[in-house]
């Protein structure tokens, strides 16, 4: 049924995520989902709301969450705006603040979903190699821009930027909107939050489907200057007013107020990247320092798509991309130790010529 299509659909490459197969004693290792279940906390409040107030709309601002957010990260509630996930938050940024008349520029190796929106909203932007070690150099960024956007730690390398980097690069661009996407800051990177009040240019985006184990709710924000979230605003009220429901507000709140369980959660996740790196390492594995929930690593001897195609084989499930200089680069998922020790003895199967 093409011959209905807009124009605008036919040109279309839109993001493929990551497969959600199912396969009998899968370890799934290829999303970045959480090992860990949410905050009991927040799986209490999800519960209470399934109750005969879901007749009625939810609250338009989210007003209790952002308050929430607001209190947690030392800012006004507005300078908080909130979104179903990160990536529709990101969409409202990408239409709101980042089509400017010069090209928007962000890394050539990065977040894929950024290419797709550009084409969506009509977007033109250039992309900046990052360096031989897979890193973002801010000087590479001093050139024409209308707008930037940087992930932070970048995916799917896993590399981050510290605050005094991201400081530097803002200073170099007062005058463009910088996007930074924070999505697997909390597990070891530094958050660019405490520059908003001195760079009214700067957005930063969050989501709680990562270290706070809620991909199902779908619960992403952004906090900046008001003037930042009006705009998100006013592309959000134009497309969809009621953007999150009843239990996605009251279980996102429950889970920032349960502190403790956040805490453990993610160190429990940094300790199982220690023992991947480590195990990875010690199978010759050339390793990414990473500061997300996975890490990013390649074998000299061995290509990509056999290692990948390999693990498979074996009910493992990791992710590949196919894009220029990074085909032989598995990212692979934080999981718990368990699925960790699967996925190393199974590459050290392949690796010694096993067969299934």
């Amino acid at each position: 049924m093409s011959r209905f299509w807009s124009a605008l659909v036919r040109d279309l490459s839109p993001y493929v995520p990551g497969e959600q197969p199912r396969i009998a004693g899968l370890i799934k290792l290829n999303t970045n989902e959480s090992p860990l279940g949410p905050s009991p906390r927040a799986l209490e409040a999800i519960r209470a709301e399934a109750a005969d107030s879901l007749r009625l709309y939810p609250d338009p601002l989210a007003t209790a969450l952002r308050e929430t957010l607001a209190a947690y990260h030392g800012v006004r509630p507005d300078q908080v705006f909130v979104g179903n996930g990160s990536d529709e938050v990101l969409a409202h940024a990408f239409a709101a603040l980042l089509k400017q008349d010069l090209p928007l520029l962000f890394p050539d190796i990065t977040y894929s979903f950024y290419p797709v929106y550009c084409r969506l909203f009509g977007i033109a932007h250039e992309t900046v190699p990052l360096d031989a070690d897979m890193r973002i150099r801010i000087a590479d960024y001093d050139r024409p821009a209308g707008a930037i956007i940087l992930a932070n730690p970048n995916a799917p390398t896993g590399v981050p930027l510290s605050r005094g980097e991201i400081a530097a690069l803002l200073e170099r661009h007062p005058d463009q909107p910088v996007v930074v996407d924070e999505a697997y800051v909390d597990f070891g990177g530094e958050t660019a939050i405490p520059l908003i009040g001195s760079h009214p240019n700067l957005l930063v985006v969050q989501t709680m489907s990562k270290s706070r184990a809620l991909a199902g709710l779908r619960v992403g924000y952004a906090i900046g200057d008001a003037g930042l979230i009006e705009a998100l605003d006013r592309v959000k009220d134009s497309f969809n007013s009621y953007p999150l429901g009843r239990p996605a507000q009251a279980g996102a709140i429950a889970s920032v107020e349960d502190e403790a369980y956040f805490q453990a959660s993610r160190t429990a996740v940094m300790a199982s990247r220690g023992r991947l790196d480590s195990g990875l390492k010690g199978l010759g594995f050339e390793v990414l320092p990473s500061a997300a929930n996975f890490v990013f690593a390649r074998h000299p001897r061995h290509s990509g798509a056999d290692l990948a195609a390999g693990l498979r084989e074996r009910a493992v499930l990791v992710r590949r991309f196919s894009g220029p200089r990074i085909a032989d680069y598995l990212r692979i998922t934080v999981g718990l130790d368990e699925q960790v020790d699967r996925l190393l003895a199974a590459l050290g199967d392949i690796l010694q010529g096993g067969t299934r």
